[in-house]
């Protein structure tokens, strides 16, 4: 006589103990959702490297809000590389020498008791691109999780090229490019140092400044700014995003 073969797999031990204990379970169901936001992640970053972002979320925001926005995609070497070094100098002048933290910025706004900005261009940069704006912990905590995955998986570059296109110029101007023409009636490759510094200028507050019709804070800041340009590019602070 034939004994009758099992064909039932047994359960899996660590399964069992996981749905006995709901505190157990929560956790590891926990984990999964973290490696899952994990791996999506890197697959945006790395996409996001090779290939333009057609938008972001604040530009279809904006969009709605305004009912269209100018947005036209030009590549770094299509911009006048003293707009990318004024936006360094006027943003983030050790952005060269980090990884996606200005540890010494941000001990030195700690310091001024938080009246000081210490946000680098690889975090705005995440935050334009794969994030909303606002102030809250959420936001903050996936801004620090992928900024040094943008860091790693992109060169310095790419991040200042991505910046300079979906960084906002004015209501509704987003990108270099069409800040150039809204601006000053010229691309992004004719910009003077002058003009890139007064674009540089407005960034903080785009909406309540004006590149083309400068307030004297502007043109002071915006001196300051063709100072730091000249500065990171004689002592090579500018190297790893130039050609």
């Amino acid at each position: 006589m034939t004994k009758a073969v099992n064909t039932k797999k047994p359960k899996s031990r660590t399964k069992d103990k996981v749905r006995r204990n709901p505190l157990r379970w929560l956790v590891w169901q926990g984990f999964r959702a973290l490696c899952a936001v994990f791996v999506l992640a890197i697959v945006m970053i790395i996409l996001a490297g090779v290939v333009n972002p057609p938008t972001t979320i604040y530009m279809s925001q904006e969009s709605r809000r305004l009912g269209g926005v100018d947005y036209e995609w030009v590549s770094i070497d299509e911009i006048a590389p003293i707009m990318a070094r004024a936006v360094v100098a006027a943003e983030d002048a050790n952005f060269c020498q980090h990884w996606g933290f200005d540890l010494r910025a941000i001990k030195t706004a700690i310091a001024a008791g938080g009246t000081r900005g210490a946000s680098t261009i690889s975090q705005q940069t995440v935050k334009n691109v794969f994030l909303w704006h606002g102030r809250n912990y959420t936001r903050k905590a996936m801004e620090a999780f992928m900024t040094p995955l943008v860091e790693a998986v992109w060169s310095k570059r790419r991040i200042v090229e991505v910046y300079l296109n979906v960084a906002e110029f004015d209501e509704g101007v987003f990108g270099v490019e069409e800040a150039a023409q809204h601006y000053f009636g010229v691309g992004p490759e004719a910009l003077t140092p002058t003009q890139a510094a007064r674009l540089a200028a407005i960034l903080p507050s785009p909406k309540t400044r004006s590149a083309s019709r400068p307030s004297n804070s502007v043109r002071r800041r915006a001196a300051k700014i063709i100072d730091g340009a000249a500065t990171i590019r004689a002592d090579g602070r500018s190297a790893c995003f130039e050609s």
